[in-house]
């Protein structure tokens, strides 16, 4: 099994990305919403891989993190979801709004996105509400790591607190990465 890929991006488009690493290209499929977070052709690029053996091929699934890698194998464990659906999800919507319309029951969410109907969209809410992580347990981890990391560069735990507060009340919290970047500006003010 391939687990992650680093080298050179040979090639981009809608269908997928070709890495080449010594000398091999690999094609691997990756969500639509990765393509444009992706380098430029020629430069060197990181991704988890998800390796999906069928019969007839072997087909490698790209991610920018073993966040998205975890929710992708999550989702293909649905019956009646495959790659390629579990792909369009992740392409579709963000993780955090998917684990959000799983909390909230949020069919019509789920539905907009190509390849799920109704029925689809309920037994995913269904089979994943219990093994997925609910958005608020992953808003919560998230604080707490930032606010550890900022504790570990020197800011006292009270200001740091008030900092990631801030970057919450504006809407920039996105990811722990971006929390801590935009909580070190406000620091920094």
């Amino acid at each position: 099994m391939i687990g992650s890929l680093r080298g050179r991006l040979i090639s981009k488009r809608p269908q997928g990305v070709i890495i080449e690493t010594s000398g091999v290209g690999y094609e691997v499929r990756v969500p639509l919403s990765l393509l444009s977070d992706l380098p430029d052709v020629g430069k060197e690029v990181f991704l988890y891989i998800h390796t999906n053996v069928r019969d007839d091929a072997i087909e490698l699934y790209g991610f920018p993190g073993e966040r998205e890698r975890d929710i992708f194998r999550t989702l293909i464990g649905v019956s009646g979801v495959g790659p390629r659906v579990a792909l369009n999800i992740l392409s579709g919507t963000s993780v955090d709004d998917l684990l959000k319309a799983i909390d909230t029951e949020d069919t019509a969410l789920l539905t907009t996105l190509p390849g799920i109907g109704k029925k689809t969209a309920q037994r995913i809410i269904f089979e994943l509400r219990e093994k997925l992580p609910s958005s608020e347990t992953v808003k919560e981890r998230a604080f707490e790591d930032a606010l550890a990391a900022l504790v570990s560069l020197g800011y006292k735990k009270t200001e740091a607190r008030e900092a990631i507060e801030k970057v919450y009340n504006k809407g920039d919290a996105k990811d722990v990465e971006g929390i801590i970047k935009e909580s070190l500006k406000v620091l920094m003010k």
